[in-house]
């Protein structure tokens, strides 16, 4: 029989279907029910998956929702605790919902909806929303304005559902990648060890084969298909790395600090006083990429101004100036 095609699930809408289970159940679900049942596992292993990929797939989601504040309880043999061979797994909801003596206020609850109001049911997929109405089908009540996981201010990269997977199978990708400057992109082949977000923006981290050694790349600047190849690398190379790369982000921010001056009261200076260090002159802010940056202090037109460095003050004074030639003449 022909090998099945590999199946591409999100690993956001994977989380989300794992999160619904271990909620609906109060006796938990065992590992083995979870990689046959849950919708994410179980296509994987329809599709050819071994046990032993699944069952890192879930150590890793485990992980994922907990640094999320997911609380995920793993509930041990009743005679011995330690024995975690028929463990089973649950979301207390005791822990997950509100309290019941929080209350909110008419402003707070006006700033809630507005919140929610960044969160889409366009953003799910066609196979979330079929899960929903299983969900509903179990008696389960779901309220469809807040269930959407992908906000439309940070929109998923199309490039992301490729990656994950090529790093869940430790495969080596290929993509067309164009640089600022660059008139057309230079297709890359990368060990993918990780991916993170950094500034509202997603970057995938990995070991670069073209120049042999570590880079993290913007999804952004991806401009075309990511391919996984038959090229795998060791899975042990994964351990470490979103921190590695978190770190080295952090780093070059710091190594970057822009002086600005900035008008009390404005939407820019809430904005920027939130990741800024006082200033004599003004504020300083870290920043990673001078051509994002750049697009937001443009966007704050007359309430913000560039001190220093000059090639971020040229990037944004060249941003203005093109604003303003584009809307010459109009009233």
């Amino acid at each position: 029989m022909p090998a099945k095609a590999p199946v591409r699930n999100p690993p956001e809408e994977r989380l989300v279907n794992l999160v619904v289970a271990l909620m609906a159940t109060e006796q938990g679900l065992t590992k083995d029910t979870i990689l046959s049942s849950v919708s994410g596992y179980r296509e994987q292993s329809e599709a050819g998956a071994s046990k032993d990929a699944l069952e890192k797939m879930f150590e890793r989601d485990k992980e994922s929702l907990r640094g999320l504040g997911v609380p995920i309880e793993t509930i041990g043999d009743r005679a011995d605790p330690d024995d975690l061979r028929e463990a089973r797994y649950r979301v207390p909801t005791a822990e997950y919902e509100l309290p019941e003596d929080i209350e909110f206020t008419p402003a707070e609850i006006a700033l809630l909806n507005l919140a929610g109001g960044v969160w889409s049911e366009s953003s799910m997929s066609a196979e979330a929303r079929s899960g929903l109405r299983k969900i509903r089908a179990l008696g389960i009540a779901v309220e469809d304005p807040i269930i959407g996981y992908s906000p439309r201010i940070s929109l998923r990269d199309p490039s992301f559902p490729a990656l994950q997977q090529a790093i869940e199978q430790s495969r080596v990708v290929t993509f067309p990648y164009l640089k600022p400057g660059e008139e057309a992109p230079r297709l890359r082949r990368v060990q993918p060890l990780a991916l993170v977000e950094y500034e509202a923006r997603w970057h995938v981290f990995g070991y670069d084969l073209n120049v042999g050694a570590d880079r993290t790349f913007l999804l952004s600047r991806i401009v075309g298909d990511v391919e996984a190849t038959r090229e795998a690398f060791d899975p042990a190379l994964r351990d470490g790395a979103g921190e590695r790369a978190l770190a080295d982000l952090e780093a070059l921010a710091e190594r970057q600090l822009a002086l600005l001056e900035v008008n009390p009261g404005t939407e820019a200076a809430l904005r920027l006083s939130r990741r800024s260090r006082p200033a004599a002159q003004g504020i300083r802010v870290p920043y990673v990429d001078v051509h994002f940056f750049a697009d937001e202090l443009a966007s704050y037109g007359p309430e913000v101004r560039v001190v220093e460095p000059g090639d971020l003050r040229d990037q944004v004074v060249a941003r203005l100036r093109a604003t303003l030639q584009v809307h010459e003449g109009v009233v």
